[in-house]
């Protein structure tokens, strides 16, 4: 049975043919996420199902820009009705180069030592979503959890176990096949 997001995605998001991925490899599947997350109602179908499974003393939500940006401000402003005041913060892939230098925007709201999910709009090998991690990481922050809009199962739940985190899709690729093309 299918629902609203995995129906979003299939519209908005899915394309069948022959693609190169930013992990090198080629797909015969392309998922275009950032259709479904800059979506108003794909925005708000992904931040509620991120809060309904944020693991306890989940302070904030992160990732590495620009992937990230989207589901992280959903999922910040959506906590605010539902009481829950979870922050969100942006990992840069370079420092910045001017200014203070960052890597981690919206640092000032988190503690030091605090519970974090990290969130990606598509997984395919895991290779971004792990340097997330690492970065979170660095700064200090303690990486509870790892949540993906599309998990593309090409080996990124592996790659993450494999560091020792768990990885949690809303939705996967078998999702967004079954029953015939998306």
């Amino acid at each position: 049975m299918s629902d609203q997001l995995t129906e979003l995605l299939r519209a908005k998001a899915v394309q069948l043919g022959t693609f190169k991925l930013a992990s090198g490899r080629m797909s015969d599947l392309y998922v275009d996420a950032r259709q479904v997350t800059l979506h108003s109602t794909g925005a708000r179908l992904i931040g509620e199902r991120i809060l309904d499974r944020l693991a306890d003393g989940v302070v904030a939500v992160g990732g590495l820009t620009m992937g990230a940006d989207p589901i992280v401000s959903s999922v910040s402003v959506l906590s605010n009705f539902r009481d829950q005041k979870v922050h969100g913060f942006l990992i840069r892939k370079q420092p910045k180069g001017h200014g203070a230098g960052r890597v981690i925007e919206g640092a000032a709201n988190l503690p030091p030592g605090a519970k974090v999910t990290i969130v990606e709009d598509t997984t395919t090998t895991g290779g971004s979503l792990l340097r997330a991690v690492e970065r979170a990481v660095e700064h200090g922050l303690q990486v509870v959890q790892c949540i993906t809009v599309v998990d593309r199962e090409e080996g990124a739940a592996e790659a993450l176990s494999a560091a020792g985190y768990k990885l949690e899709a809303l939705v996967t690729r078998t999702d967004l096949l079954r029953g015939g093309h998306a």
